[in-house]
């Protein structure tokens, strides 16, 4: 069994006992008790000190000894300082760098879209189109039963031949009344021929009469004469004036048959364009969507039969209007698409809305009246891409334009 250890101080100030295994110690490896330091026992007996106190001035006391941080760790100090260095320039590049640029997540695809409806009435045979299907310009949307519309073509093509024909007849009549005039021309230069003959010999035969060496029967006889032919040639001068009127007269009438073949020619064209209407056709490259016509239903004037979307489409995107300071029309545009956030597409702007988006609403604010609230205003900017992009596009698709505007 173990003994206590023992200590027995001796004279010169050493103690010496065993320990529990009997071993014996001296005074420098023998703990030191309170009263064994100078003065401090005196001042525990004072109550001045404290173990705990004692300890805490022992911890100061090293604190005070001890290297700061900076030097026990001074690998690590260098790195955050060069890690606070690189972020402050790295901070000072992204602004440069971000001041280059305008973006907003206010913008979409845009497109002029089209509502598709009958110009005529009648019923629908066929619609080959089913829905969002891609088109070609001049594709054949739906088709109109055109019957009826045959049959009004086939009424003015033979209008315009009747015109035709009263402009031939016109033009023949206005030859043989040429070949009438010349003939009166003619015949009224042969009275006058005679005319004058009688004339002369009137003048004889009243000269040899006055003499004596003719008679009174004679010359009675050549007076008659003259007066005769007088009045033939007054005749044939005024068969010309009346051939020449008539002629006038046909004139008047191949006008009238020309207004009436052109009347004839519009009604033709203006049944041609109905019955071309029959046959509704896509306006340009796009797609087929929304489409309500059906076969057998029967369509008015104005009705919708589908909506259709181009393929030309661009980006509206609504700027604030403080992002609009360095902003021009031309500068390139990297865009974005929520729909292939893998693929990024280049555009520039083409031009700037003259007036921010609400000043065209339907109900524009009136900042003149009532309490008035000064809030950024947003501004429509148009982007068109630079060449059209080979994925599906529609309006409304979601999208974040960024415009290098420096």
């Amino acid at each position: 069994m173990a003994t206590r250890s023992r200590n027995v101080r001796t004279g010169s100030g050493t103690a010496i006992g065993d320990n529990a295994h009997g071993v014996a110690t001296t005074e420098a490896e023998a703990p030191r008790l309170p009263q064994d330091v100078p003065g401090q026992a005196d001042a525990e007996q004072k109550g001045g000190l404290e173990p705990e106190d004692r300890t805490r001035d022992d911890g100061r006391a090293g604190n005070k000894n001890r290297p700061g941080f900076l030097r026990r760790h001074p690998v690590l100090t260098t790195f955050i300082v060069l890690l606070v260095i690189l972020a402050v320039i790295g901070a000072v590049f992204w602004w440069l760098h971000a001041r280059q640029y305008e973006s907003t997540d206010d913008a979409f695809i845009d497109a002029r879209t089209v509502t598709i409806s009958a110009q005529i009435s009648g019923l629908i045979t066929a619609v080959p189109v089913t829905d969002n299907q891609p088109v070609k310009a001049g594709t054949v949307l739906a088709r109109i039963d055109d019957s009826d519309y045959q049959v009004s073509l086939e009424q003015a093509k033979a209008q315009v031949a009747q015109a035709e024909a009263a402009i031939a007849n016109a033009d023949a009549q206005i030859e043989a009344q040429e070949a009438k005039i010349d003939q009166a021309e003619k015949q009224a230069v042969q009275a006058k021929a005679v005319m004058d003959f009688a004339q002369k010999q009137d003048q004889r035969d009243r000269a040899l009469a006055k003499t004596g060496a003719g008679t009174e029967a004679a010359a009675q006889q050549a007076a008659s004469t003259y007066i005769q032919d007088e009045a033939a040639y007054a005749s044939a001068q005024s068969n010309v004036i009346a051939a020449q009127k008539q002629s006038a007269v046909l004139e008047a009438q191949k006008k009238s048959s020309l207004a009436q073949l052109q009347q004839a020619e519009a009604g033709r064209h203006q049944a041609e364009v109905t019955l071309s209407r029959t046959q509704i056709t896509a306006p340009a490259d796009g797609y087929a969507t929304a489409i309500s016509a059906a076969e057998g239903a029967y369509t008015q004037p104005g009705q919708a039969l589908m909506m259709f979307v181009p393929k030309n489409v661009w980006v509206t995107a609504n700027f604030k209007e403080t992002q609009l300071d360095l902003m021009r029309p031309g500068q390139p545009v990297e865009i974005a698409i929520d729909a292939y956030p893998d693929r990024s597409f280049h555009g520039h702007v083409d031009s700037i809305q003259a007036g921010s988006g609400t000043a065209f609403s339907l109900l524009p604010p009136q900042n003149a009246t009532g309490n008035y609230v000064k809030v950024v205003q947003r501004i429509p900017v148009k982007i068109v891409f630079d060449k059209p992009p080979a994925v599906y596009l529609g309006p409304g698709m979601s999208v974040v334009p960024t415009v290098k505007v420096r």
